[in-house]
């Protein structure tokens, strides 16, 4: 197994030396010191420190990587990191849907609003309200005023 000074595991790494302090701090990291107290990382590190990038990007947070990672210690087998990963991602998926959908909605919305200027008359100045009373959109026109 390969040893890693902390300044060669921040350049492979890709992160800044007080990154990879900080993380070691919150456990994430099982470094070791030598008798000088100078820090030493495992290849096992940096496979975590990739992981943990990986993670971060799909949205989790600090908190939840390191709830995960701490289960190395309660399960040798991995199932119970695997099922808590599928468990975040499976959550992250549902929330990430609901706001793409919500995003679609918005994106329609803006949508209609640009096609209903675009077929106004050149002297648009206000919305007509009853003159809408044949538009085929009155029901979402928030202007529509019936007779």
């Amino acid at each position: 197994m390969k040893r890693y000074r902390i300044g060669e595991l921040a350049r492979l790494s890709g992160l800044t030396l007080r990154t990879i302090r900080y993380y070691g701090e919150l456990g994430l990291l099982s470094e070791v010191r030598t008798h000088g107290n100078q820090r030493y990382y495992s290849d096992q590190d940096l496979v975590y420190l990739k992981r943990i990038g990986e993670l971060k990007s799909l949205g989790f947070s600090l908190e939840e990587i390191a709830r995960i990672i701490r289960l190395r210690d309660e399960d040798e087998s991995g199932n119970k990191r695997r099922n808590e990963l599928l468990a975040q991602y499976r959550s992250k998926l549902s929330k990430d849907i609901e706001r793409m959908n919500t995003l679609q909605e918005h994106i329609d919305e803006l949508k209609w609003r640009i096609s209903q200027l675009e077929s106004a008359e050149d002297a648009f100045t206000e919305c007509p309200g009853t003159a809408c009373a044949g538009c085929e959109h009155k029901s979402r026109c928030i202007f529509f005023k019936p007779e």
